[in-house]
């Protein structure tokens, strides 16, 4: 028979936090990237996979008694189990983990998340390819959403959702009962108010840690740099290509991603044009001119299926979080086509074109008035 697992004692967090002001140590098992996000104050951090190898530079007392903590109460049980193999002997798991003792609100450690954080965004924190680090760099972002419509709703909900840190909202427009059917930042009772308050007022109540710059100006030849610098990535929600040709030059000249998405009826698409890329297309290698306005209807036109813009703003949004994070494989050098009606996607390559007007070899930049013009939208 083998040796019987040794029976360790588990406490509340409360009773750890009162053992651990009289002296007690206490050791958090997390890995790296989760005590990154916030760990009992005064705690030491030793992964489970290192504890019998470290814990003699910590304390070689074996008589000392040792607190053992985790996310849940799991992996405490057993760094404690194989501390007790070592030959320590007064020793205890926290029941309930760190999960508890954030929801509790015992202290924690400076320069982690705070209680509010660590809750609201513990799906983020559990996943390997984002984690403490992670959520780090999406509270640092500053992404500028160009339209607070159809693609810019669900865009918005989710990124602000996410924890973006910082959320640019431009629209000229305001709220009109055409719109709910789409625009789902809106509501009945904010029709006749700027887009980019409505949108404030709904982001705010989803997620008040995010900071929301509401811009009710109309992207201009004058202004478009200045409304989108600084910002790390910016999302096209605009519906009128003079919009589109001023955000891909000044996307291109600030060297700022700029994520592509565009609804006409039953179909969407979605790219990413990132100028950092060598490679990288740009809008204008997708549409070198802007075709007649009978040829590219407006919703108002055309019409459009309200879920529609939803499943392309979410493609947006995704394509943001995916820049920000440094993860996955944006959708530079492809179009992701969507038919709603046949529920298929279809991925087109989309290279970027040498005698492309907008980023060609030959190309020069001479201002954005002659983009205007262009668009014959002077």
């Amino acid at each position: 028979m083998g040796t019987p697992t040794p029976q360790v004692e588990e406490i509340t967090p409360r009773e750890a936090a009162a053992r651990q002001a009289s002296g007690v140590l206490l050791i958090d098992v997390r890995e790296d990237d989760e005590r990154a996000g916030g760990m009992p104050a005064g705690a030491v951090g030793i992964a489970l996979g290192e504890v019998v190898a470290r814990i003699a530079e910590i304390e070689t007392d074996r008589g000392r008694e040792i607190l053992t903590i985790c996310a849940s109460g799991k992996r405490s049980l057993r760094a404690a189990q194989s501390l007790h193999a070592l030959g320590y002997t007064r020793l205890a798991s926290v029941a309930g983990g760190f999960l508890r003792w954030n929801a509790e609100g015992l202290p924690l450690a400076a320069g982690g998340f705070g209680a509010d954080a660590l809750e609201r965004y513990s799906r983020h924190l559990l996943l390997p390819e984002v984690g403490a680090a992670g959520q780090g760099r999406l509270a640092r972002a500053r992404i500028a959403l160009i339209g607070a419509g159809g693609l810019g709703s669900p865009a918005a909900l989710y990124l602000a959702a996410a924890g973006i840190g910082r959320l640019t909202l431009i629209d000229d427009d305001v709220v009109d009962k055409s719109n709910l059917q789409r625009q789902i930042l809106h509501t009945d009772a904010r029709v006749g108010m700027a887009k980019t308050e409505s949108a404030r007022i709904a982001l705010a109540a989803l997620n008040p840690t995010v900071e929301l710059r509401p811009l009710p100006a109309r992207l201009a030849a004058a202004n478009v740099e200045e409304l989108i610098r600084d910002h790390d990535v910016v999302i096209d929600g605009a519906d009128n290509f003079p919009t589109r040709y001023l955000l891909n030059a000044a996307c291109r000249q600030l060297k700022i991603p700029l994520i592509y998405g565009a609804v006409h009826r039953f179909t969407g698409q979605v790219s990413v044009f990132d100028a950092r890329d060598a490679q990288s297309p740009c809008y204008r290698c997708l549409f070198p001119e802007p075709p007649a306005a009978t040829d590219a209807p407006n919703c108002a036109e055309a019409g459009v299926l309200g879920v529609l813009p939803g499943t392309i703003g979410l493609l947006q949004a995704t394509e943001a979080i995916k820049l920000v994070l440094g993860i996955g494989a944006p959708l530079v050098g492809r179009l992701l086509c969507y038919d709603a009606l046949g529920a298929t996607f279809r991925e087109l390559r989309l290279p970027r074109d040498p005698q492309c007007p907008g980023c060609g070899g030959h190309t020069t930049f001479s201002g954005y008035e002659d983009i205007v013009q262009v668009c014959g939208a002077g």
